[in-house]
């Protein structure tokens, strides 16, 4: 009926959806802390007809992650606080530092220093199959380890090169030789890939987290 309208309908269907995922990422360092599988938490609560079967994960891109501050600003010039869709962004915004320190707890085993410990990072882009990389939290996880002095190198056959600077994009990854891989992008490609052959890029006991929960969990040390 009218702009307004369009714009408003538009604006909540991106607000809608990141607060719901700021619910899972929650639920899902909830019950990380409580050793449950929230995977499967998941599917079990999915047998209900009117679950909603979203997923915890990093949030990015040029609309989840900024409608809802439009949304925000016009409720704070009306003087009305958005106080959940505030709180959805703060947990959204903070998953990247959660699972940089999940890794470092990890990496303390290794008992060498940061810049001895090489890091594989599978997925650059912002989501999967796609070369986009505006706003891509799995940027933002890189910065983090390379701000720690870790030794990261980021794989991402999606990403086109011309639009990364200052990032280490690899080719192809070596064999043998990562600390730590992440995979924090669901592409098709590492799906198809398979997990023994992305295992064989790290060194014998490398920790290996499955952010987004793509294979079996007895291969992971961590998914959210």
């Amino acid at each position: 009926s009218s702009i307004k309208v369009a714009e408003a309908a538009k604006i909540i269907e991106n607000t809608q959806r990141d607060i719901n995922i700021a619910f899972m990422n929650e639920i899902s360092i909830i019950f990380n802390k409580l050793n449950v599988d929230t995977s499967e938490v998941i599917k079990a609560a999915s047998t209900k007809w009117n679950f909603l079967r979203f997923k915890p994960g990093l949030v990015g891109g040029h609309c989840i992650s900024v409608d809802p501050y439009y949304l925000a600003h016009i409720a704070n010039k009306i003087q009305k606080k958005p106080l959940l869709i505030k709180s959805a962004r703060k947990i959204n915004n903070g998953i990247p530092s959660y699972i940089t320190k999940n890794l470092e707890h990890h990496l303390k085993n290794l008992k060498k220093p940061n810049n001895k410990i090489n890091i594989l990072l599978m997925g650059i882009t912002f989501k999967e199959n796609c070369s986009d990389i505006r706003d891509s939290k799995s940027i933002e996880i890189y910065k983090l380890l390379i701000k720690k002095q870790y030794m990261v190198e980021v794989y991402d056959p999606w990403a086109d090169k011309k639009n990364i600077s200052n990032i280490n994009l690899l080719s192809k990854p070596k064999l043998n030789y990562y600390d730590a891989i992440l995979i924090t992008v669901k592409h098709d490609y590492f799906k198809k890939l398979n997990i023994q052959k992305i295992k064989k890029f790290g060194k014998k006991n490398s920790y290996f987290y499955d952010i987004k929960s793509i294979f079996n969990k007895k291969f992971s040390d961590f998914r959210l």
